[in-house]
């Protein structure tokens, strides 16, 4: 194609876009910077593309409940809600599935939404993840285009295994988590009998200052229980509704569900030479090197009273914080914070702090913000609505600071490099975490779904089923009737070679 007749993907607005597949950051794994007026034009524009449902997570539910604090981290967060063994903070918390619409199935192939809004006397804090501990891809400025694939196709109105294969196949950042959705865990028995994580990397410090990188893990004590693909499939006919009703009926019946809550903990110097880019959501932390540390333990016990004005109105961020607790560099999180404020501002209104389920309990709020659709709480009366003022008016206190953090690099979008480490992690999973049961499903699992695609988008992709365990790779081929040595040759190139080896 010459380059007269080369499509040039632009912005809105016609302005060309030199780079897609990277935000702008300072330096290589530094904070994403707002400059990127591109990655915001495709986050803002892809939170208004649904109307009125969320664009992910749309069909849920949830349950209040609290938090009790177990073992003592004072020495690692100054978060009052974890400054001492015994504490209780309430909570309200809701399960969805992801990329389905509110009407579908709760047994459908996805990673499960994991949130908790804990209601401290600092204010509320938000922990914002999903019952997988690693994500499909790692730059924010990639999930618009990621989600798109789960949904339906523009012109057909259904979903498309071309689709969702081809970005997958054309983001081999993503194999881990193929590799665990494809899996029985892509399918959890219900909400009460899955594992919940952050997946990001967040920062804990202390009241003297020192900080740490961590990663929450809720821990179901009813067990992480999943469903085959023959069960869930059955189940999503009989009962599209069968996460839902069973949290509902258990709480009901006094048969509280529980989760025993733990963080890893990885010293910041530690961080600058890990085996890899602990930043990086795609991957996990290994337990060997940064052990679970018990915090404590969530139990739902009530349900919702009314599920539009609780669960329907609940509105989470990744960006909730309270002091003791802060955003790491991490890409993804980056987008999110954000992102997902943006997003409730645009579904329930630029107030929808003010909808009693988002509004703080133990705290009082203390802004500046005022007017907009449905101002409910007083509107702040006569008080100064500016700051500074002599009035009186509320003031920042700079004892809640978050420690400096050292951030230097050249400003630039800086792409991921794909290298070999990118499939460790799914061939380590594939070898020596599952069983061989676990590895039967997991190939009939893909080739269900992969066996739907174009055979030029199967082959790249088992290519890199290859490239994380040749086994793996292998049984792939056979399931979909594959030439095993053009999976090989295809394994054995760059990207990009088995990219332009496979394009259409």
């Amino acid at each position: 194609m010459s380059d007269l007749k080369k499509k040039i993907l632009t912005t809105n607005l016609g302005n060309p876009v030199y780079e897609d597949q990277a935000s702008i950051t300072a330096g290589e794994s530094g904070p994403t910077l707002l400059q990127d007026t591109h990655l915001i034009e495709k986050l803002a524009h892809f939170d208004r593309e649904r109307i009125p449902e969320r664009v992910v997570h749309a069909k849920g539910t949830g349950a209040h409940g609290y938090f009790e604090v177990t073992h003592d981290v004072s020495r690692f967060t100054r978060a009052a809600f974890l400054s001492e063994i015994g504490k209780r903070t309430d909570l309200f918390v809701r399960f969805s599935t992801v990329g389905g619409e509110k009407g579908s199935a709760d047994s459908a192939r996805d990673p499960r939404g994991f949130a908790v809004k804990f209601y401290t006397e600092e204010g509320n804090f938000d922990m914002v993840g999903n019952n997988t501990p690693v994500f499909f891809i790692r730059d924010a400025i990639k999930f618009p285009d990621f989600i798109h694939t789960q949904k339906r196709h523009p012109a057909r109105h259904t979903q498309n295994p071309d689709m969702m294969w081809d970005f997958l196949s054309l983001t081999p950042e993503s194999i881990h988590q193929v590799t665990i959705l494809f899996s029985d865990r892509g399918t959890p028995k219900s909400f009460r009998h899955m594992d919940g994580h952050s997946s990001h990397t967040y920062m804990w410090y202390n009241q003297a200052g020192e900080y740490y990188w961590i990663k929450w893990h809720f821990k179901a004590d009813l067990g992480f229980q999943t469903l085959t693909r023959e069960e869930a499939t059955e189940l999503a006919g009989k009962n599209p509704d069968s996460a839902t009703k069973d949290l509902y009926d258990s709480i009901a019946q006094g048969d509280y569900p529980s989760w025993t809550v733990y963080v890893q903990i990885m010293p910041p110097e530690e961080a600058k030479n890990y085996k890899f880019d602990p930043f990086d959501i795609t991957k996990v932390w290994y337990h060997a090197d940064y052990p679970l540390i018990p915090v404590g333990k969530m139990v739902l016990n009530r349900n919702p009273e009314n599920f539009f004005a609780e669960v329907e109105q609940a509105a989470f961020s990744p960006g909730n914080f309270v002091p003791g607790i802060a955003a790491s560099p991490d890409r993804m999180l980056q987008g999110r914070l954000f992102s997902y404020p943006d997003t409730q501002r645009h579904r329930l209104g630029p107030n929808f702090h003010q909808i009693p389920i988002n509004a703080p309990k133990a705290a009082k709020a203390n802004s500046y913000q005022r007017d907009g659709f449905m101002a409910i709480d007083g509107n702040g009366g006569a008080s100064p609505n500016y700051y500074p003022n002599s009035f009186g008016g509320p003031a920042p206190d700079p004892q809640f600071a978050p420690p400096p953090v050292d951030v230097a690099g050249m400003v630039s979008r800086h792409p991921y490099v794909l290298s070999d480490i990118d499939f460790v992690q799914a061939g380590e999973l594939y070898r020596r975490v599952m069983s061989d049961q676990d590895r039967a499903n997991l190939v009939s699992n893909i080739c269900d779904s992969l066996g739907q695609a174009q055979q030029r988008i199967q082959l790249r992709q088992t290519a890199l089923f290859y490239k994380a365990d040749p086994d793996y790779g292998q049984k792939v081929a056979e399931g979909l009737g594959l030439d095993l040595a053009a999976v090989k040759d295809l394994a054995a190139m760059s990207q990009e070679e088995r990219v332009k080896a496979t394009q259409a």
